[in-house]
């Protein structure tokens, strides 16, 4: 009878300790708006979104285990009650709590947590969906075990655009724009795409982001799983990169 009575304790525990082991390996987000003027922050699958104005936080628990997820700045947006509206720049879908992607152009924080290779994370910044902000992407607490750290992307990408390339609050990819196997590294170039001079252009700005897709090497950074980040909009402060 004894032993039933500890069985039975210990199978009531363990769901406890299965969330308890869930949240040791959960990633917090922390998501900071140096910009001097507002943004709307967003986050899938985790988050949703957040209205940021210049030198605001918001932090988010991220499970073990997500994949395509995605963290950026939304500029120009104006939203009712209910949180519909639109925004200029990483506008997803015309709500306030994003549950899609954004559309571009948009600065994007990438990552993968507790991935299959060795429960690594991966994560990055890219510009394959073009630029609106500055960003850096950065392990928190010093970066232990993330061998390159993280990326940044200090430039002000925007006030150099190629004028193919200009769009209200942002700048394009060339993806984006003319939409060709070429430039997207698909269709008939979707294994033997390289760099363009546009991709040399987002790289020469902000040489840790992802220019094109499958600019891998260079643009890849990873940290051992459970790592914490911080995603930091504007990191100089500089009001240059304001949507307009």
């Amino acid at each position: 009878m004894r032993e039933q009575r500890k069985m039975a304790s210990m199978l009531h525990l363990l769901p406890l300790l299965l969330l308890a082991a869930a949240a040791a390996d959960a990633a917090t987000f922390t998501v900071t708006n140096k910009c001097p003027y507002t943004v709307w922050a967003a986050a899938v699958p985790a988050g949703g979104g957040r209205r940021l104005d210049s030198g605001q936080t918001w932090t988010i628990n991220v499970p073990a285990g997500t994949t395509g997820g995605r963290v950026w700045a939304r500029t120009g947006c104006s939203f009712d009650r209910n949180g519909n509206g639109h925004c200029q720049t990483g506008d997803c879908g015309g709500v306030l709590q994003c549950t899609a992607y954004g559309q571009p152009p948009n600065t994007l924080a990438e990552f993968g947590l507790n991935t299959p290779f060795m429960g690594l994370d991966f994560f990055d910044i890219s510009l394959v969906d073009g630029f609106n902000v500055p960003m850096d992407f950065l392990p928190a607490n010093g970066g232990a075990g993330c061998p390159k750290g993280g990326p940044r992307c200090d430039a002000d990408v925007r006030a150099r655009c190629p004028a193919a390339l200009q769009a209200p609050g942002g700048c394009n990819n060339p993806c984006t724009v003319f939409r060709t196997d070429e430039y997207c590294c698909t269709g008939s170039a979707a294994n033997t795409c390289g760099p363009t001079d546009y991709s040399r252009f987002f790289k020469g700005q902000c040489p840790d982001a992802y220019s094109y897709p499958k600019d891998d090497a260079t643009s890849t950074y990873s940290c051992t799983g459970g790592t914490d980040y911080n995603v930091v909009f504007c990191p100089s402060g500089r009001a240059s990169a304001r949507s307009s």
